[in-house]
């Protein structure tokens, strides 16, 4: 069993109200709707963070002339 623990948030009356009709849609609770929130935030994060360290890698063994496994073998032997 998880554990829970309790934060107080403030909220602008807008996105308070948006939160509340979320969870009053989905029948939901409002600390649903914000736990689902930042989940999906940190998800998004997580795929840039991903995005980025691939990115720069395969700049990388471009540089090095790394464009398929067999030269990766080739770079990685030598």
């Amino acid at each position: 069993m998880s554990t829970a623990v309790k934060k107080t948030i403030s909220l602008p009356p807008d996105l308070a109200r948006e939160a509340e009709n979320m969870a009053k849609a989905e029948g939901k609770t409002l600390s649903a709707i914000i736990q689902e929130a930042l989940r999906e935030a940190r998800a998004r994060r997580l795929q840039r963070e991903f995005g980025a360290l691939q990115g720069y890698w395969s700049e990388r063994a471009q540089t090095l002339g790394i464009l398929t496994e067999q030269d990766l073998d080739r770079h990685l032997r030598s």
